[in-house]
């Protein structure tokens, strides 16, 4: 069985879009998937599967039945265990000898975005803030906090024209530590 994590984009934020995590994980478990884990109320889910789908077919298929069982459309981004082990290895920002963890964040997008879009931003400075574009994961280092940066989830999503959730540093490392466990 393959292990996956799932990311779910803006559910329980401000009141809106509500999905309890037990209903949440019926719902996967509804899908045929086992061994399912929610971590935090911002949709997290940790899960194994059988089935022969790839990480977009999952993604396609737990937003479908998001939208039939609760009403409305919740971006979903699917990354096998062995690319979460990817992510966190890869992360310039963690490999710093000075890097606090509570300014470190990770930027998922559903997709590589396109080169041009890519090179269109990498020029931008934030100062003291930092990010770095590698294949669908921007890594991203806010000095001042991620409430006062202006290089958020939004900024990613608007410029690179494609959908993203932003998990902190600690999220990542929770979820690398639960999906890679037994």
């Amino acid at each position: 069985m393959a292990k996956y994590i799932s990311i779910l984009r803006g559910i329980n934020v401000g009141g809106n879009r509500k999905i309890l995590m037990k209903d949440l994980k019926s719902l996967y478990e509804g899908l045929g998937f086992s061994m399912v884990e929610t971590y935090i109320q911002s949709g997290n889910v940790i899960f194994e599967s059988g089935q022969e789908l790839s990480t977009m077919e999952l993604e396609v298929k737990i937003q479908q039945s998001i939208a039939e069982t609760f009403g409305f459309d919740v971006t979903v981004i699917v990354r096998t265990a062995e690319e979460w082990s990817e992510i966190i290895a890869k992360s310039p920002f963690w490999k710093e000898t000075d890097v606090d963890i509570e300014k470190l964040h990770l930027t998922i997008l559903k997709q590589i975005p396109s080169p041009e879009l890519v090179m269109e931003i990498k020029g931008m400075k934030f100062q003291p803030d930092r990010f770095e574009i590698l294949g669908s994961d921007v890594f991203v280092y806010c000095e001042n906090g991620y409430g006062r940066t202006k290089i958020t989830n939004d900024f990613f999503e608007k410029k690179l024209k494609i959908p993203a959730s932003t998990r902190n540093w600690k999220t990542v490392m929770k979820l690398h530590e639960l999906v890679v466990r037994n």
